[in-house]
């Protein structure tokens, strides 16, 4: 991944180049925050990883060598979009690793599983709510060093190296959150569960149930007091206090 200050400069490239020709320097991220990027997402090989700024694509071959799952480079450098697939085809993962020259804050995420991101609060800020609105729920995101205003992580980490890094410090900050399905609103049950109503208010992963104790939320599980389930769409299906039921909206 490149260093985010290369990421908003090339970013904002198409509306300055012509007059200003000049780029910060490009840095890598260390192989060891690499894989731990990877891990803390818990990639699978039935992951689509997308990286947002790929760089040198280390990441979406990292994903696909040592994780074994497809993965996909967006990077506005034609060059190194270029040395991205010629680096995926000498690790033998370019059936696996690909890239693509693009905007980041223009691309097609919905499809990914996990999304890997170092990019400067603003741009962060400008992804946020699409991040919300287009991935699925459940999907993984992971950044190198910086967060979002408003959506807490669901955790964060801190990388100490083992080595020294050209351009790093000793240490890496890590942040990952999990897509949360939407469950504001009111709820009812029904079969048995008729005459049940519930509330729901939501802050990201955050929410409140009326009426219970304690309520959490990630990804589509959801689960409060003695009730455990998943969000299906527009249905909250699990099992309260031991039996089967079911919330529609």
């Amino acid at each position: 991944m490149r260093n985010h200050l290369l990421i908003c400069a090339a970013l904002a490239a198409p509306a300055w180049a012509d007059e200003l020709d000049w780029r910060p320097p490009f840095i890598t991220t260390p192989p060891q925050v690499v894989e731990r990027m990877l891990e803390m997402a818990g990639t699978r090989p039935d992951d689509l990883v997308i990286d947002l700024g790929s760089g040198d694509g280390r990441i979406v071959i990292a994903a696909a060598q040592k994780f074994g799952a497809r993965a996909l480079g967006i990077e506005l450098d034609r060059a190194l979009v270029q040395k991205s697939r010629a680096n995926a085809i000498g690790a033998k993962v370019a059936e696996r690793a690909t890239f693509v020259e693009g905007d980041v804050l223009a691309a097609d995420i919905s499809r990914a599983t996990v999304v890997t991101v170092y990019l400067l609060p603003a741009l962060m800020g400008k992804l946020q709510a699409r991040f919300i609105g287009e991935l699925a729920p459940g999907t993984r995101i992971v950044s190198h060093e910086f967060t979002m205003a408003g959506w807490l992580p669901d955790r964060s980490e801190t990388v100490r190296l083992k080595a020294r890094h050209s351009g790093q410090g000793d240490e890496s900050r890590l942040h990952l959150w999990i897509v949360p399905a939407q469950v504001r609103g009111t709820w009812r049950g029904t079969g048995p569960e008729a005459g049940m109503t519930l509330r729901i208010e939501q802050s990201y992963q955050r929410i409140e149930v009326e009426g219970a104790r304690a309520a959490t939320l990630s990804g589509r599980d959801i689960s409060w007091d003695n009730f455990k389930g998943r969000v299906e769409g527009n249905r909250i299906v699990g099992e309260l206090a031991g039996r089967p039921v079911e919330f529609k909206r």
